[in-house]
Parts: C-alpha cells; sequence; structure tokens
C-alpha cells in the first residue's frame, strides 16, 4: 500500500501566481534608462540569475550585481517593486491550497533567491496565511531545482519523507527532479487538472 500524502509542495511562479517576467523586465530597463532586450540579455539569458537561485551570491552580493549588470545602482525597494509588478495571484489555486491546509501540510519551494523570501509579504501577501512560515527558496539550500538535492533538503527542513509528499510544478524539467528525488509530482497544466491529480490522491473532497 503506498504512503498516505501528508504534504503538498507548491511551486510558487505559474502555480501559485501568474508570473509575468516581460513586465518585470520592462520595468528594470526603465528605471536603468535603457531597453528590455539589455536586461533580460544580462540577467537571464547570462546564466546570473541561476546565480541567485543556487545560492551561489548571496542576498547582497546578488543585488549589487544585478545592479552592475544592468548598470544602474538598483536599490532592494527597486528591485522589490520590479518583482512585486510581475506577480499576481491565481485565486483558483490558492483555494485549493486553501482547503487542503485544512486536512494536510501545504509549503512552497521556490527556484529564487532569499531575497523573495524575504520580501514575500509585499511580493505576494496572500501567501502567509496560508503558509505561514513554509515558504522556501531554492537559495536557501544551495541547489536550484531540478537537483534533487534542492528537494531533499527542503524536505529535510520540513521534517518530511519524500514518498509521502505531492510536488506541483509548471515546469516539466522540475517535475522530473522531484521524482527522482523520491516524491510524488505533478505537472501544473491547469488548475482542472490540478484537482483532478488531488482527487486520484484522495486529497480533495468535493463541495
Amino acid at each position: 500500500m503506498p504512503d498516505e500524502i501528508k504534504l503538498v509542495l507548491f511551486d510558487m511562479d505559474n502555480v501559485l501566481c501568474e508570473y509575468d517576467r516581460g513586465r518585470r523586465v520592462a520595468f528594470l530597463a526603465e528605471l536603468a534608462g535603457t531597453t528590455s532586450e539589455f536586461v533580460y540579455k544580462a540577467i537571464w539569458e547570462s546564466g546570473f540569475e541561476l546565480l541567485g537561485d543556487s545560492g551561489t551570491l548571496d542576498a547582497a552580493d546578488y543585488l549589487r550585481g544585478f545592479g552592475e549588470r544592468i548598470g544602474y545602482p538598483l536599490s532592494l525597494d527597486e528591485w522589490v517593486e520590479a518583482r512585486r509588478r510581475s506577480m499576481k495571484a491565481d485565486r483558483a489555486m490558492l483555494e485549493i491550497a486553501r482547503r487542503l491546509h485544512e486536512t494536510i501540510d501545504v509549503a512552497v519551494l521556490t527556484n529564487n533567491t532569499t531575497l523573495v523570501a524575504d520580501h514575500i509579504d509585499a511580493l505576494l501577501p496572500e501567501l502567509r496565511p496560508l503558509f505561514g512560515s513554509r515558504i522556501y527558496t531554492s537559495a536557501r539550500f544551495k541547489a536550484a531545482k531540478p537537483d534533487p538535492r534542492c528537494y531533499r533538503l527542503c524536505l529535510s527542513e520540513l521534517q518530511t519523507t519524500p514518498q509521502t509528499v505531492l510536488f506541483v510544478d509548471d515546469l516539466a524539467a522540475n517535475v522530473a527532479g522531484a521524482r527522482e528525488a523520491g516524491l510524488f509530482a505533478h505537472h501544473h497544466t491547469s488548475v482542472e487538472a490540478f484537482r483532478q491529480a488531488l482527487s486520484a490522491h484522495g486529497l480533495l473532497r468535493d463541495g
């Protein structure tokens, strides 16, 4: 008999919220007096963002390097505001998380710098009432999804075992990494498909 699911571990961007990176890039480009193409290439295409996600750079070095790369002395408040503008809560998914939380544990694991967790109340205030302190960024574990170490270290922090966890992410590679780490995992494509997956695990009652 399979282990009972005791925790649903959610990705954040494009799972619990809609994430519009283009809007974030455009805001940063306006601040820096440059083009969106320049900012995107400097931060995302260059691999710099992964240095933050993986914890290779700590928060202070990440923020400093971010500004240097876009040619603008970016403040923490400006970085937070750019990130905030790119995020819109997915009400349907948050309602599912709320219902799950009535009977089992829920948590968040997102590929991001620690700045996201530190400032989540400004970025996406809807998360705190549901997840409390269980909002983790990959940088905290010095490993980013889909590296199996990222999931295992997160579950160690949560004091739970992989075989009792269902992970949900919009990226197939991250789903594969979770499965490699021993978790159950669902590739998020729609709210309805997620509901069906939860029902298959006996996790979501009607109503």
